[in-house]
């Protein structure tokens, strides 16, 4: 017999505006550091591995951590360890402010990345639990996904704000008002939840999902600066070994961290692989666009942050329209093939950039941020749908480890396409340096005298934005085809609220039959 959902109240809907203040500041913390680091550099003086880290190590251990806290809150508590993160993330943001040492800092910033690993998927699965009724979900979900991707361009403009007001440690300290908001408020509005049978913690796929994220994450993010290095290459080849045992593990293991009938969820496994697909089209533009704005037109970094910032306009927008047309009966694979579509002539506009073309520019990519976070919307919506209320926390990590590679492999891919078509676009006689990145041929450039030095400039901008517009095409085309899948893969998948526990009860009980679990339809 089906029961109805009940729907969520003024209760949940305050608890959501509560989750939204950790999520708000996990995001922004990847870009926060932006106009803070001259600052740090003169007063700490890290050595240039050194300042690496301090950008680098915040992300790194966000990625490798996330499955782990995941499956975690589903054992102890979504809202347990949701606290624990919040502690964590604020007592490394006053360790982080008032750091005297590269090293402190370094570490306050991967604590703050353990924080980030235990905030943000108890944030998703307690969504999961609070909304059960779909239509409320899919709003709620439409408005975590607005927030995920407005606070990764508010991070670098409160940066640029905070630097030009206070000192570089301010940065860090307004995660205190919001921590602390989260964990007086937290235990009244926000409801406990976890697994009844969790069974036992695998500790052995903790250091194999480690393994198998952060090698494969470091040289994606490394490839697009430097090129095909063999250094990079050997990481994510040992990345990738790794990821096949933490596979093997989850499929003979009695009690997986990630178990494999989760992908036998009514819809799971399309919504994981479209969604990191999404991650790639998203952050493969990241790349240039920051690099246009202020190396190709000129801008200082704290007016292309706020330049950056119109587009938000319509990423606020799109969550909630498509949420809205999916309430009055308009099918899902349909939104999230739209949602693809839109974001391709984001990139097509993209791919009429000249080197002084800025409105066009800002549209695309706001036209491009709507697209996926109409199809992001959308995707989250079915893998939490499709996933039981007592592994929410582990599809919501398992999502939010997508976006991760997605993201990394999307700026390695069109970034070397990008810096590919800029090198042969560059004079062969410039120098060395000039032959790299647009940056080191404007460093060149202003050395040069008088017209030598504006010729240089101005074929390196030329070349930069050549390769810009080939990555956009490259981007148009892979989106294009996401679409073509999200119309095949979506079709006549619908998760009734139910259907997500009985699916995965079924897998679990066919799971059982076998010595090895069956193989999950997709991969982890």
């Amino acid at each position: 017999m089906t029961t109805n959902p009940s729907r969520a109240g003024r209760r949940e809907w305050t608890a959501l505006g509560v989750l939204m203040l950790p999520l708000l500041l996990v995001s922004m913390d990847v870009s926060v550091l932006y106009f803070a680091i001259p600052q740090i550099s003169a007063d700490l003086d890290p050595s240039g591995t050194q300042q690496l880290w301090i950008f680098d190590i915040y992300g790194f251990v966000l990625a490798g951590l996330l499955m782990t806290m995941g499956a975690l809150g589903d054992r102890i508590g979504r809202r347990r360890l949701l606290l624990i993160g919040a502690v964590a993330f604020g007592a490394a943001s006053v360790l982080a402010a008032y750091a005297h040492t590269a090293e402190t800092l370094i570490a306050a910033r991967a604590v703050l990345g353990i924080g980030g690993a235990t905030l943000m998927p108890s944030t998703m699965a307690l969504v999961r639990t609070m909304f059960t009724d779909p239509a409320q979900r899919a709003k709620a979900i439409g408005l975590w996904s607005g927030v995920m991707t407005a606070g990764i361009a508010l991070g670098s403009v409160m940066s640029g704000i905070l630097v030009e007001h206070f000192w570089w440690g301010s940065v860090f300290l307004v995660n205190l008002p919001a921590m602390a908001l989260l964990l007086v408020l937290g235990p009244v509005l926000l409801p406990e939840s976890k697994s009844p049978s969790p069974g036992r913690f695998d500790w052995l796929s903790v250091p194999l999902s480690m393994a198998a994220v952060l090698p494969v994450v470091y040289g994606l993010k490394e490839l697009p600066s430097e090129g095909w290095n063999v250094r990079y290459v050997v990481s994510i080849t040992v990345g990738l070994l790794f990821a096949a045992l933490f596979v093997h593990r989850q499929r003979t293991s009695a009690s997986p961290m990630i178990s494999p009938a989760l992908f036998r969820g009514h819809g799971f496994t399309p919504a994981l692989v479209l969604n990191t697909l999404s991650a790639f089209g998203m952050l493969g533009s990241a790349y240039f666009t920051t690099q246009y704005l202020q190396s190709v037109l000129g801008k200082s970094a704290l007016e292309a942050a706020l330049w950056s910032l119109l587009p938000s306009v319509l990423i606020g927008a799109a969550a909630p329209v498509a949420a809205q047309l999916a309430q009055r009966g308009v099918e899902r694979a349909y939104l999230v093939t739209a949602g693809f579509v839109v974001a391709a002539g984001g990139y097509g506009l993209l791919a009429l950039a000249g080197t002084d073309s800025l409105w066009l520019v800002l549209a695309a990519c706001g036209v491009l941020a709507a697209g996926i976070v109409v199809v992001m919307s959308q995707l989250t919506d079915l893998a939490l749908g499709s996933a039981p209320v007592e592994k929410a926390g582990a599809a919501s990590s398992l999502l939010e480890t997508g976006t991760e590679f997605g993201g990394a492999l999307g700026m390695a891919t069109l970034g070397s396409i990008g810096t590919a078509l800029y090198r042969h676009g560059v004079p062969p006689d410039a120098p060395g340096e000039a032959q790299e990145t647009l940056g080191g041929a404007l460093s060149v450039a202003a050395g040069l005298p008088g017209r030598a030095g504006d010729a240089l400039a101005t074929a390196a901008r030329e070349a930069f934005t050549d390769g810009m517009r080939g990555a956009a095409m490259a981007g148009a085309l892979l989106l294009l085809g996401a679409a073509v899948l999200a119309a095949l893969g979506l079709r006549n998948i619908r998760v009734r609220p139910e259907a997500a526990t009985e699916d995965v009860e079924n897998a679990g009980q066919a799971d059982r039959l076998s010595p090895l679990g069956g193989a999950p339809s997709g991969g982890v």
